[in-house]
């Protein structure tokens, strides 16, 4: 069994929407971030860096949400949410897989820091214009690479598309995502009404 642990609202909803769309058996352990569940002795044997996701296959326990993601589409390939090793597809996928941590993540992650998360004391402004330009363009990059298509690779739905639609997803409810690209907003609204999303973050 399959054992993902999981806070809601977290990085961790990437792995449990990809658990949902492979409808395989697994099991959730919730913890509780405030209370500090995740700096515990036992869950730092798991992942010491006292973060979530962490998922535990057997003896093996793995961490960082893209891993676990691609790590999840190759384990079960008979579900096809990864393209064929060696294909120019698995290229693609590999490229936008990569492209939502670094490309698209990390300046809105500064802007999120910068403009709520930290205390105004810790705040650094002069961070914010430049991550909001980053993002921008990371985001029109995106949209464009979206034209005519439904998901990211094309017609089908695949492990990049829960990266990268996970992190668009974030971005737009955080009002990081303007009007200024539409084929992103409609991705957005495709991917995160799938039933396997709404389940994954419905708690």
């Amino acid at each position: 069994m399959l054992t993902l642990y999981h806070s809601p609202q977290s990085r961790s909803v990437r792995p449990r929407w990809m658990l949902e769309e492979l409808g395989v058996p697994y099991e959730v352990v919730r913890l509780n971030l405030e209370a500090g569940d995740q700096k515990k002795p036992e869950y730092l044997k798991l992942n010491p860096n006292g973060t979530v996701p962490t998922l535990v296959d057997g003896a093996l326990a793995i961490w960082e949400s893209a891993a676990i993601v691609q790590y999840l589409a190759d384990k079960y390939p008979e579900k096809r949410l990864a393209p064929p090793v060696g294909t120019p597809a698995r290229g693609l996928y590999y490229q936008w897989s990569f492209f939502a941590m670094c490309g698209l993540e990390p300046p809105a992650i500064t802007i999120f820091l910068h403009t709520v998360r930290l205390p105004e004391g810790e705040r650094l402004p002069q961070l914010v214009a430049g991550a909001r330009t980053q993002l921008a363009a990371a985001v029109r990059l995106v949209d464009g690479a979206l034209a005519g298509k439904d998901f990211i690779l094309g017609s089908e739905f695949s492990a990049a598309d829960v990266l990268i639609g996970s992190t668009l997803w974030w971005c737009h409810m955080m009002g990081m995502v303007g009007p200024d690209v539409p084929n992103v907003q409609a991705y957005v609204g495709r991917v995160t009404t799938r039933p396997a999303m709404q389940r994954a973050s419905a708690d």
